[in-house]
């Protein structure tokens, strides 16, 4: 029987970065995934599909089996915290993930004097880890969107929260005072399918990372 691979994607701007890296990679889709409602898409190579999911769930995709490989941010890898591979640091879709806070606040604050903060997020492990090793106690609201609203209207003291140019900040008077970490897309692999796949796995991998190296010459 013949192998066959399963690559996990989401919508969006890992999406659109992948797909060129796939494609220089050998692999790509026979239906465009940004203009389809399709889900689960063939590709030119007749053993590999790619799945269209939700970005926060392709770790999960890819730790219990359902795909084999994935690409997903930093940030979902780091929020999730399963058993899985992480196999290319893919250098796309890159941002950061911060601390911020209301401007007239920052003016005179130390983040050194913290001690314990009300934080609006929707990266709940995260954001614990990150203030539990300062020794910062923290009452963790966790929320899906429009992080930037809660001080505002005083939901919480500061968020936890991706920034790329930093606009929508500003926009809500808003600022960084705390980097946690660089974020980029990653390649990931299931752990099982390394070894049982080993072949097709370190095959597609070594292709990928042969098409990022020519991208970044």
């Amino acid at each position: 029987m013949t192998e066959s691979l399963t690559i996990a994607l989401s919508k969006g701007r890992i999406l659109d970065d992948t797909l060129p890296l796939l494609a220089a990679a050998g692999i790509e889709p026979l239906d465009d995934p940004r203009k389809s409602r399709k889900l689960i898409f063939d590709t030119n190579q007749p053993n590999i599909k790619l799945v269209i999911i939700r970005a926060a769930d392709v770790p999960t995709f890819v730790e219990f089996g359902a795909a084999d490989l994935g690409v997903a941010g930093k940030d979902v890898l780091m929020e999730h915290d399963g058993d899985l591979f992480e196999l290319l640091d893919l250098g796309i879709a890159r941002c950061r993930l911060m601390v911020a806070e209301p401007a007239d606040i920052a003016a005179n604050d130390d983040p050194a004097n913290w001690s314990r903060l009300r934080i609006a997020t929707k990266y709940v492990k995260i954001a614990r880890r990150f203030f539990a090793a300062k020794g910062i106690q923290t009452e963790i609201i966790k929320l899906y969107g429009s992080m930037e609203l809660a001080p505002l209207v005083g939901l919480a003291d500061r968020i936890v929260d991706l920034v790329d140019t930093g606009n929508t900040l500003r926009a809500n008077n808003l600022v960084e005072i705390e980097h946690i970490a660089d974020i980029s897309s990653w390649l990931v692999g299931n752990t099982a399918s390394m070894k049982l796949k080993h072949e097709l796995m370190q095959s597609t991998i070594a292709a990928v990372a042969t098409a990022l190296e020519a991208t970044n010459e």
